[in-house]
């Protein structure tokens, strides 16, 4: 390696921007509100990241599960109805969680109605990971990764909020996830332009890491490969390298913060829930103390803190 190349790498900085969503995407859906939200963190703060992830993981008995943020957080009524639930040991806790699960399917799978079996089953895979905490223990762990967050002093969180009631996909000339997109790249390469000139580093660039959904990953390509060569709304694409790197979320743990990022934002605007975001709010893109990495897309009346 020529002297001169040493130098390049040495000097280089990338930041990974982790993407993930919360709401879906279609109007009218079965959420009001699409968000869709990218953390931010320099490479060489990955590692200290991740072992804080893993250790509050840990302390949960969660090494190897995905962190989905919707599913702890939800009630499983088959806890209240265990007497004496949160008296058990966790072990005991999900055995008796799996007993009364297996005779709820087999009686459902009797039922003429096999939409409501198919539903019950695949919402009880995606929540097993999770039986042996009780409901007080599941946000106890949310809000541990959620100050976690809040204290990464060196991430910046982007994020763009859609209030579909307000959204006309016509008059935008886009769809709602493309939109959204559109926004969170600009406001990411944005904060890398005025990184860079702070710092005096010309070499400094970032990477989209995006979770796998088959319905938005080829689309999302496509729109970068048009944001490099013409630029978005708001910005010429000059820090951002490549197309998204689409992971799986499962395996991925950064991706499952940005999950919690996403929720976080969407059910304060939905349900005026404000816990989970509080705790990640000091990490929201700021300049001169206005919130610059976030908006709310709604109309004029709104008084939440992103249209204040």
């Amino acid at each position: 390696m020529s002297l001169e190349t040493s130098r390049f790498f040495y000097f280089v900085m990338v930041y990974f921007c982790y993407i993930d969503e919360s709401g879906v995407p279609q109007i009218p859906g079965n959420t009001s509100h699409y968000v869709l939200a990218g953390l931010s963190i320099p490479i060489h703060k990955w590692k200290y990241c991740d072992r804080q992830i893993q250790r509050i993981k840990a302390k949960y008995d969660l090494q190897q599960a995905e962190v989905h943020t919707a599913w702890i957080a939800r009630t499983y009524i088959e806890q209240d109805k265990i007497d004496g639930f949160d008296e058990l040991t966790r072990e005991e806790r999900r055995r008796e969680v799996e007993k009364y699960r297996l005779k709820e399917l087999l009686k459902l799978q009797k039922s003429p109605n096999q939409k409501h079996y198919r539903q019950t089953k695949k919402n009880y895979k995606k929540s097993e990971a999770y039986t042996h905490l009780t409901r007080d223990e599941r946000i106890d762990l949310l809000r541990e990764l959620a100050e976690s967050i809040g204290s990464w002093t060196f991430a910046r969180i982007f994020a763009e909020c859609i209030d579909k009631v307000h959204f006309d996909p016509s008059r935008a000339s886009r769809s709602v996830d493309e939109q959204a997109f559109e926004q969170v790249v600009s406001r990411f390469e944005q904060y890398l332009q005025i990184r860079s000139k702070s710092t005096s580093n010309s070499h400094l660039y970032g990477a989209l890491i995006h979770d796998n959904n088959d319905t938005v990953s080829q689309k999302h390509t496509e729109l970068m490969q048009r944001f490099h060569s013409h630029g978005t709304l708001w910005t010429r694409i000059n820090r951002i390298i490549e197309t998204p790197l689409f992971v799986n979320s499962e395996l991925t743990g950064m991706v499952q913060i940005a999950d919690l990022c996403s929720y976080s934002i969407r059910r304060y605007l939905e349900n005026g829930e404000d816990d989970f975001l509080n705790r990640v709010m000091p990490r929201v893109d700021k300049k001169n103390g206005k919130i610059v990495g976030a908006r709310h897309f709604t109309d004029g009346s709104c008084a939440c803190i992103f249209c204040h």
